[in-house]
């Protein structure tokens, strides 16, 4: 064969060979405009953008539709139903205590909450929350102790943002509207723990033993790292109050709790429970050694906060 005929041999082989690649790039399917974010953990637009200069250096916690004011006292009491018809009582009583940690770089306040079952003690957990520039209020970790009858046993399920891989979430946004993205309450790979957060309806109406409250949100929290049987739950906030309601959807246990009383507490009654809520956060240090004692220590900043 000829230099010429070799030559174009090779030229139509080239254009034979850039046709069939042609038609099979146009034959396969186009790639999508955007990739999911893998941090997406609660669907598409629901990465966690966490600034720790978005946080004051003093915390402060009004946004209207969960308020953290030092002093106050909030209780819920229901019931919680089993899979097999079993039924407990469930009370929990949350204080915002006078206490502030620093968590992450960013100043906390610091929510003590206790959790009874049938009337025993079985968790006693402190929780660090903090309202960003823009309204939204993160939590940033919680020490839960767990009690068996009535004796304290450890505290697995103990997380803090910036260690061990977990992140500070949004509590409650600050401008929360529906038919929006569900957002991160809080992650923690190392104990599976993943809340998100849904807001499904507004200007809702609700009565519970604190009184009927016109102005209602819920939100409808899921994780799903867990199965479907975990089911999902709803809290319903009123406007100025907060937490007024907790119902379920589905899920082998469900809880239903109602806003049964709000206390303001006294001088003492504050004084009390920064002394007991200062204990517990200085008992964290020898029974969380690999996580909890590598936090600041929580300090008293607002002694005497209540009434006197």
């Amino acid at each position: 064969m000829t230099a010429y005929g070799s030559a174009l041999l090779l030229v139509l082989g080239s254009l034979t060979a850039t046709a069939t690649a042609t038609a099979a790039s146009a034959a396969a399917p186009a790639a999508p405009a955007t990739v999911p974010n893998s941090r997406e953990l609660c669907g598409p637009g629901s990465a966690i953008k966490f600034v720790r200069s978005d946080f004051p250096s003093t915390p402060r916690i009004d946004n209207k539709w969960n308020p953290l004011t030092p002093g106050m006292q909030y209780t819920t009491t229901g019931e919680v139903v089993s899979a097999d018809g079993t039924k407990s009582v469930h009370t929990v009583v949350h204080t915002v205590t006078g206490l502030t940690k620093v968590i992450n770089g960013v100043k906390t306040l610091v929510l003590w909450d206790r959790d009874y079952s049938d009337g025993e003690l079985v968790e006693s957990e402190l929780a660090f929350f903090s309202q960003s520039k823009k309204g939204s209020v993160w939590l940033f970790g919680e020490y839960p102790e767990e009690y068996e009858n009535g004796h304290r046993v450890g505290a697995p399920s103990t997380f803090i943002s910036g260690i061990d891989k977990a992140q500070a979430g949004i509590a409650m946004q600050g401008d929360p509207h529906r038919n929006t993205p569900a957002y991160v309450q809080a992650y923690a790979p190392s104990v599976d723990f993943l809340d998100c957060g849904d807001v499904r309806y507004k200007h809702q109406r609700i009565c519970v033993p604190t009184g009927c409250y016109n102005d209602v949100m819920v939100i409808d929290e899921f994780n799903p790292l867990d199965p479907p049987s975990a089911g999902h739950q709803r809290k319903y906030y009123s406007a100025g109050t907060g937490l007024v309601k907790v119902t379920a959807v589905s899920g082998a246990d469900q809880e239903f709790m109602d806003l049964v009383k709000i206390k303001k507490l006294s001088r003492s009654e504050l004084e009390s429970v920064n002394a007991q809520a200062l204990k517990q956060d200085r008992r964290g240090y020898t029974v969380s050694k690999d996580v909890y004692a590598k936090t600041p220590r929580a300090v008293v900043s607002t002694p005497a906060g209540g009434a006197s």
